[in-house]
């Protein structure tokens, strides 16, 4: 964020000739060591900006994703506390967590908010949100009653916009739930626009798709394929179409080689054959609050890795 203080005049004033008074020139220190004084204090934690502004340290809103596949094999491992400390993220949306509440225990007491969603059917399914701060309201289900049952969906809601977390159906090798999957898309795109007419939206999760070909380490091979049809492809751009955004591609657009998800076999990962299925979506009017957009690839524990995005709490003033 940045302060409008317009910097006036930054040059010292010139020395008189050599008929000026000592007065005058015992004034001419004095001023210069005030000037001097107080521009290092300016450049201490503030810093001049090249247009003649102040620019004073942003306060960012980090929200992470991340398709655990199996919290609780995780958790055995002591791999989501020393990932939450590491990166200190505000809200983290988690899916394919594959319990139900009751069988989670978290000890972070930097993120005490937890909200669960599972599926019916046990070990199966799930998403998670984890928060530094206590929601407004959280809701669990998009009002769809042949989509409910699976612990798809948790929508938190903050003061200025909802965190909501995805776990997307996959429309399996076979195809046999492509249809399913359709109809999941266009009923999720109007549960999302339902809640941006309340206020803006950040949508976390793993879509089980990669929308364009740089999404996908072998395009030509996995044409048709699940997670690379046609039908989910359109389904996915039909929530661009609809104005939201998806944030790495908007930052990093042609950017090859950047995936989040592996097959678990093959030595894929290590050779960064993937693809990237897990997305962060925001509304048109958190664009201008868009700071960073980042796949943390780096991090295991999964066959995805995180993905997380940073907003600020105001738009960037234009100068």
């Amino acid at each position: 964020m940045s302060l409008d203080v317009p910097i006036h005049d930054t040059t010292l004033p010139r020395r008189r000739q050599a008929s000026t008074s000592s007065s005058q020139e015992t004034f001419d220190v004095v001023l210069r060591h005030m000037y001097h004084a107080v521009r290092g204090l300016l450049e201490g934690p503030l810093a001049w900006s090249r247009h003649g502004h102040i620019d004073v340290e942003e306060i960012l809103v980090k929200i992470v994703s991340w398709n655990v596949n199996g919290i609780r094999a995780l958790l055995q491992r002591n791999l989501l506390a020393p990932f939450v400390a590491a990166h200190d993220p505000d809200v983290v949306c988690l899916q394919e967590t594959k319990a139900q509440p009751e069988q989670v225990r978290l000890d972070l007491p930097s993120h005490p908010y937890h909200y669960w969603s599972g599926a019916t059917k046990k070990g199966y399914a799930g998403t998670a949100v984890i928060s530094k701060a206590a929601p407004l309201s959280v809701r669990q289900e998009i009002g769809v009653a042949c989509h409910d049952g699976e612990g798809r969906v948790i929508a938190a809601e903050f003061e200025d916009l909802f965190v909501v977390t995805v776990y997307v159906p996959n429309a399996k090798r076979d195809l046999s739930r492509l249809a399913d999957r359709r109809d999941w898309d266009r009923c999720f795109l109007v549960y999302l626009q339902t809640l941006e007419r309340q206020k803006p939206v950040v949508c976390c999760g793993d879509f089980n798709v990669a929308h364009t070909t740089i999404d996908l380490a072998h395009p030509k091979a996995n044409e048709g394929q699940h997670g690379f049809t046609p039908e989910e492809r359109a389904g996915f751009q039909s929530f661009i179409d609809a104005g939201f955004i998806d944030t790495f591609r908007h930052l990093h657009p042609g950017a090859p080689h950047h995936y989040t998800w592996w097959r678990p076999f093959g030595g894929t990962r290590a050779r960064n054959i993937g693809w990237r299925i897990d997305y962060i979506l925001i509304s048109a009017a958190l664009l201008p609050r868009l700071r960073s957009a980042t796949i943390l690839s780096e991090v295991y524990g999964s066959d995805h890795c995180p993905v997380a995005v940073e907003l600020g709490k105001e738009p960037l003033l234009r100068r």
